[in-house]
């Protein structure tokens, strides 16, 4: 298939691999379709149903530890009786900060059992942008983890909260079999809920499908993040859309997932799929090209999970004859670049790419059923591409105030029309839930989700991914909220304006944050390395600007509007009576940079 249009006979040539997965998408197409938002079919449920069905099978595997399905499900329950005695009951919310362990999803699983939704925390987060994070939720308690204590301890004192034993600790090690010892101000959480009975819960009043499982929190448009309440009824479609009808996954699978489980493509694509084959998902900390090899045939990962930037990654590492000697055959996720696609599954023989596209908030997703290459696949929610003002994220009207779609092939605004079936569940911010739908947009009285991303169709209802708009872009794998960075230089003293904006480089996925500033005219020469400091000490690292210009003023339209397209397009290029510096690899700072290096930036020789 080519990168611009899906064929006859491209679907033709898929037909082989839908009939072999044909079982598995009769079911998943039950669950994908489910919309009774009463119904008991929940994240704890489903973890149920494999304890009953499949329970000595491997459940999380992580370093050296095995965790089945049964001790899993036993766990949870633990968990959930620990909560309940703690007077937690459903609609209830906690926080929870820990990294990619199994305690992590035991306490999601056993949050999930009484109806208690977890609020996932970005590990990456700290300072204000951490503190305002929780406070959107009003956790009843914080589950912190011991490998992030010292960023949690700095904004502690700041924190409100109306339970008397708020603040729960969870030791670096196997909980399930030893406790640690929790610092002063907190409940040592393992210790307490290994007293607890390991049976299924009996409720008078369980949780339910349509009810809020997950806070997973978005940078968005608006400034700080936001959350946005994810149902359990996302766990069952991803459960039956991607672990059946895409992966058609078995007990015998395993899921390598080294993405953070507080983005929804680890915990709700990734898990999601696991559950629904009664797999193993194994677990890293974080993402290592150098080690990801290694450990898919230490576990023998069958399936992996993904974002473009990882692929990125695995390719740069040099090519030797270990490259196929792996059980991986399939991967899942979203991201991966039509210049990289096909050298990608060639150089390491992966069969099938479940391409996706969807976002934490939304009401419309996307996925790579058919595995065709270069596509994120096609969506059977309704949806729409509109015309839009380029370097926003604004449909363009025509006189009569409505939207116009665009032509065939042509990059548009993707728009989900938001119905009974095909809800928005918004932000737990109104407002910010309000500026996200766009309303008589055909018609009077008809909404839509503004997704903010620009696609194309390629052919048979095929989309492909073109370019994030608006106020926000992607790095690292994360959405980067360009009023939110603004935000935290206007807080350091040091600058008297500033707009952030997302730049290519050569050879990376994504946009790197740049800013544009004019420093305080207080007669003194502006410390551009004390403003790296107070960036690196209140924002999560693929948050801090890698391009800094340093100009006297930043132009402006006649109604005092950034010209921020103009400015993006200049991109680090250097010009007469402004500096630029660059955060460079493997440095603590800012450095000046020069034509030589950037030259060296934009043939590659610089590796971000």
């Amino acid at each position: 298939m080519s990168q611009d249009n899906v064929s006859p006979l491209d679907l033709a040539r898929s037909l082989p691999g839908i009939l072999r997965r044909l079982p598995a998408i009769t079911r998943g197409l039950y669950y994908y379709s489910l919309d009774n938002e009463n119904r008991e079919l929940t994240l704890g449920t489903l973890v149920e149903t494999n304890a009953r069905n499949v329970s000595h099978r491997p459940a999380v595997l992580f370093e050296d530890r095995v965790i089945t399905w049964s001790e899993l499900n036993g766990w949870a329950n633990r968990i959930a009786r620990y909560l309940q005695e703690q007077g937690l009951s459903k609609g209830d919310a906690i926080a929870v900060f820990l990294e990619n362990r199994p305690e992590l999803l035991a306490v999601v699983a056993g949050a999930a059992k009484l109806g208690v939704a977890c609020a996932m925390l970005n590990t990456s987060q700290k300072g204000k942008v951490l503190e305002h994070s929780i406070g959107l939720n009003e956790p009843k308690m914080v589950v912190v983890g011991e490998e992030l204590l010292d960023t949690f301890e700095g904004i502690r004192a700041n924190l409100h909260t109306r339970h008397p034993r708020p603040f729960q600790f969870l030791a670096d090690i196997n909980t399930l079999n030893a406790f640690g010892e929790a610092p002063e101000g907190y409940t040592n959480m393992a210790e307490q809920v290994s007293t607890f009975n390991s049976d299924n819960l009996v409720l008078t009043n369980p949780p339910r499908m349509g009810d809020t499982a997950i806070y997973l929190f978005t940078s968005g448009t608006t400034g700080l993040p936001k959350a946005a309440p994810g149902s359990h009824r996302k766990f069952v479609k991803a459960y039956g859309g991607f672990g059946l009808m895409s992966l058609a996954m078995e007990p015998e699978d395993v899921l390598y997932c080294t993405l953070p489980l507080y983005h929804g493509t680890a915990l709700l694509v990734c898990w999601g799929s696991v559950l629904a084959g009664g797999s193993a998902i194994a677990l890293r900390r974080k993402f290592s090209a150098s080690a990801f090899w290694d450990d898919v045939r230490r576990y023998r990962a069958t399936t992996f999970g993904y974002v473009g930037e990882l692929c990125r990654y695995l390719l740069n590492q040099p090519p030797g004859p270990q490259d196929r000697n792996h059980s991986l055959t399939k991967m899942i996720g979203n991201g991966l670049r039509p210049s990289i696609w096909k050298e990608f599954k060639d150089r390491f023989g992966i069969k099938t790419v479940a391409e996706l596209y969807a976002s934490s908030e939304g009401n419309i997703g996307f996925s790579n059923f058919f595995n065709m290459d270069n596509t994120v696949g096609f969506s059977t929610a309704p949806y729409k591409l509109v015309k839009f003002h380029e370097g926003t994220r604004d449909p363009i009207r025509d006189k009569k105030g409505f939207m116009k779609e665009v032509a065939k092939g042509e990059p548009g605004l993707l728009i989900g029309e938001i119905t009974k079936k095909w809800s928005f569940e918004g932000y737990t911010q109104k407002d910010a839930t309000e500026k996200s739908i766009l309303r008589n947009a055909f018609k009077k009285g008809d909404a839509w989700f503004n997704t903010g991303d620009v696609l194309r169709e390629i052919g048979f209802g095929h989309l492909q991914f073109v370019d994030r708009m608006g106020d926000t872009f992607r790095w690292k794998g994360e959405n980067v909220s360009t009023t939110e960075v603004e935000n935290i230089i206007d807080g350091s003293g040091l600058v008297e304006e500033a707009i952030v904006y997302g730049v290519e480089i050569p050879g990376t996925n994504g946009k790197a944050g740049m800013v544009t500033l004019v420093p305080q005219s207080n007669g003194q020469s502006f410390d551009v390395n004390g403003l790296f400091r107070y960036l690196r000490d209140n924002l999560p690292a693929y948050a801090v600007p890698v391009f800094l210009r340093v100009t006297n003023a930043i132009e402006k339209t006649g109604t005092f509007k950034y010209r921020k397209v103009d400015i993006q397009k200049l991109g680090y290029s250097l010009r007469d009576g402004e500096s630029v510096y660059a955060w460079l690899p493997g440095t603590d700072g800012y450095t000046l940079l020069t034509p030589e290096l950037v030259s060296e930036i934009e043939s590659g020789s610089v590796r971000f």
